[in-house]
């Protein structure tokens, strides 16, 4: 017989919005979300939350793992890890940073085989585009990656090369023959090459070697084949609020074009980057406040679909931090635990709510990766995976107290407003608190599965 239990609270957050309810579930699946009053069935098991939020589990498309081959960066156990005890229930790993990188078959199977058992989280895979693997797509297609990831200027790993403007349109035409889903980091190669390169410690030299416009120049290119091929596309990691207005205008015109942004993009300002922070490098880079504000009219109007974390992590060494040489060191923000709180406190400041943050870090990213029939939504029929948060705690960030591998993050000693208590995937609890108090930390062994593709869209 299969156990029931209830979880229940005064704020739980479902499609509907958030409200009173006590969510039954069976079998590791939400059978009935009832009134907050309704009798437990006889024999369930019953979790009293009280005013804490239950929210949706965050999915998490955008995160490198880099596991296996550079693992000593980051792994299946550690960064899955991070991510239940920050909410995240879902996460799809990108193709490139480990060593082989995800283009092809054959080389999916080896990251399989090295996150069996490993992972705390349900955990999917990118596919890579790549010069020369344009003939083997369908076929990594075929065995369950999500879609195919590919940059327009180099990737910072040699055995992941960009796609030039052929190599990008030979690519569109191959996916849009199967109907796959091409996610892109866009940057254009030549203007940045043209732009300012100084090396050093001032983050205003760094800012000035990725211009917005490069951002900008390479979006549209890309909406202009995207319209001609029908080829479905999603931008990565935007950052440039000057791209929004060309994004707006493609989907009214019916461009099949979905976008992403970052917690880092939404809570964090150039201004506020001291020269010589290398753990604030990324690319595309954090910009301004009141390219900040556009970003998150975006996300309010609907122009930008989803959040998600671009965990990339590296070794201390690679920040450079002993130099603060933005040139040089690696780009990449930590901060896969850390999503739910940081996102939440500037959305609380800026008058949204936790459902806003909700379609923002779960509905969002699960309907870009097709999982929308089983995740990313409390309700009847989607997997129980759930967050459960103190919206108005407070605590401030150690990066010794977080769970991915190596302690360093931009988000070092700020106070964030949130802390998740419990995770529960497919209704086991696999992230509590120790003692009552603190942050989650992961519970017991792994229990996340590898997961596919659907095999079907809607």
């Amino acid at each position: 017989m299969v156990e029931e239990q209830v979880l229940r609270s005064t704020r739980v957050v479902t499609p509907e919005g958030e409200r009173p309810a006590a969510v039954l579930v069976a079998g590791g699946t939400i059978t009935a979300v009832l009134p907050h009053d309704a009798a437990p069935p006889p024999g369930a098991r019953c979790t009293e939350l009280g005013d804490d939020v239950l929210l949706p589990g965050l999915v998490d498309t955008h995160v490198h793992i880099n596991d296996p081959g550079r693992a000593e960066w980051e792994g299946f156990a550690t960064a899955t890890a991070a991510a239940v005890a920050g909410g995240v229930t879902t996460l799809v790993d990108m193709p490139l940073n480990s060593l082989p990188p995800t283009t092809t078959a054959a080389h999916l199977e080896v990251k399989r085989a090295a996150a069996v058992g490993r992972v705390h989280t349900d955990t999917g895979f990118w596919g890579g585009a790549v010069p020369g693997n344009t003939a083997g797509l369908e076929a990594l297609h075929d065995a369950g990656v999500f879609g195919f990831k590919c940059f327009l200027v180099p990737s910072g790993v040699e055995e992941f090369p960009h796609l030039d403007r052929p190599g990008l349109a030979e690519a569109m035409d191959e996916l849009a023959r199967f109907d796959g889903l091409l996610i892109v980091h866009a940057e254009d190669r030549a203007l940045i090459e043209g732009a300012p390169q100084r090396g050093g410690r001032r983050y205003a030299d760094f800012l000035a070697s990725r211009p917005p416009a490069a951002e900008d120049h390479a979006i549209a290119g890309l909406i202009e084949l995207a319209a001609a091929r029908g080829t479905r596309v999603h931008v990565l990691h935007l950052s440039s609020a000057g791209a929004v207005p060309l994004i707006a205008a493609a989907r009214r015109e019916g461009v099949r074009l979905t976008v992403e942004t970052c917690p880092h993009f939404l809570t964090l300002t150039a201004e506020e980057v001291p020269d010589g922070a290398t753990e604030f490098k990324c690319c595309p880079p954090i910009r301004q406040a009141a390219n900040q504000d556009v970003l998150w009219q975006a996300l309010a109007d609907g122009v930008i679909d989803c959040v998600v974390s671009d965990h990339s992590p590296s070794t201390i060494d690679l920040k450079h931090q002993d130099t603060g040489d933005f040139a040089t060191a690696w780009g990449g923000i930590s901060s896969l635990q850390l999503g739910l709180p940081a996102v939440w406190t500037e959305a609380r400041r800026r008058g949204h709510t936790l459902a806003d943050v909700a379609g923002w870090m779960s509905a969002g990213p699960a309907r870009l990766a097709g999982l929308d029939a089983v995740k990313g939504a409390i309700a009847p029929g989607r997997d129980a995976d759930f967050a459960v948060l103190d919206p108005e705690r407070t605590f401030t960030v150690d990066p010794a107290r977080l769970h991915h591998r190596n302690p360093i993050t931009a988000y070092a000693g700020r106070t964030l407003h949130g802390v998740v208590r419990a995770t529960y995937l497919r209704g086991r609890l696999v992230a509590g608190q120790v003692g009552g108090a603190g942050p989650a930390r992961a519970t017991g062994e792994p229990a996340g599965r590898l997961i596919t593709r659907p095999a079907a869209r809607n």
